[in-house]
């Protein structure tokens, strides 16, 4: 006999914290990346100036749950024009009815006329490609790759930093280093809207931050030359090295890979058993994660449909 489901909108922080719950509750029984980390859904709401921001206002994310209850799904953007889904794997032949809901609330207008939905699938998702080619999207060449790295027992090197740089954590109680965290961001990754309260926000009401997994290399001259933030999920036991970057002006030097080493030694302290990392097609990047130990498992393509 069927189950029987209901949807309604998202409520607020209330069925904030239920969708949180879903992905650590599922997190040991779906395939890597089927869900997002908590990292990630902690972000959509406190990596913001407003502590109270709503990141889903507007009807733009729903929740599915069993007659008695129990939430099985959610729905909801990043940004505008995609949706991402999270679900429990025992429900899910509803995802057709999800995607109805994301077609009619989440597309965005392209060009005059056309409107567009995307949405990211990895490869081993042979359910929801088969899907997704039945309601008439499209793979695309933009993709993701999800790195992982088991620490078991093999031994971990010590981090070695440039003459010159110090190791210490981002301190973020202090606005300075705050500012200069978002300085950092905004000048590693090109990019001019990250500032000081946002990360504040983040660091205070974020679960997944731990202060002492937030590292930073210290140019000669007090500014933050690196930053390796790494959030964890201690139900699961398992860390996301999110984000890794290196100022223009100290590149080349090895400063990320010494956090990134640090970050593992301190991990494995707290009882840590799988570190994560999310790439794209950088290069760079991935040579960094390839020499510290961390291992391609799973690559996610943009699926897209113009309506």
């Amino acid at each position: 006999m069927t189950t029987p489901i209901r949807s309604h909108a998202y409520r607020g922080d209330e069925d904030f914290w239920r969708v949180r719950q879903l992905l650590i509750d599922t997190f040991p029984i779906t395939p890597t990346g089927l869900n997002w980390e908590v990292r990630r859904w902690d972000g959509q709401r406190f990596h913001d100036p407003d502590p109270q921001h709503n990141p889903f206002a507007g009807g733009r994310c729903q929740l599915w749950e069993t007659a008695t209850g129990q939430l099985i799904a959610a729905a909801h953007p990043e940004g505008q024009g995609n949706v991402h889904i999270q679900i429990h794997p025992d429900y899910r032949h509803i995802e057709d009815e999800i995607f109805v809901w994301a077609e009619e609330k989440l597309t965005v207008e392209k060009m005059e006329g056309q409107r567009v939905l995307e949405t990211y699938v990895f490869t081993y998702d042979a359910l929801r490609q088969s899907l997704l080619t039945r309601r008439g999207y499209e793979k695309t060449d933009d993709y993701g790759v999800t790195r992982r790295m088991r620490l078991g027992q093999q031994p971990l090197l010590p981090p070695a930093l440039a003459e010159g740089y110090l190791l210490a954590t981002a301190e973020p109680g202090q606005i300075a280093n705050c500012q200069r965290i978002a300085d950092l961001l905004n000048a590693a990754f090109r990019r001019d809207f990250h500032t000081a309260v946002e990360f504040q926000t983040f660091t205070r009401l974020a679960l997944s931050y731990y202060p002492e997994l937030d590292l930073v290399a210290v140019a000669p001259d007090g500014s933050f030359a690196a930053y390796v933030g790494i959030a964890y999920d201690a139900a699961n036991r398992y860390a996301i090295f999110e984000p890794v970057c290196t100022h223009p002006d100290h590149q080349r030097r090895g400063l990320a890979q010494a956090l990134m080493r640090e970050g593992l030694i301190r991990l494995r302290a707290l009882g840590a058993v799988d570190v994560f990392v999310g790439t794209g097609d950088r290069l760079a990047a991935n040579r960094l994660y390839d020499s510290i130990g961390f291992s391609e498992v799973q690559k996610c393509f943009a699926w897209r449909k113009t309506f």
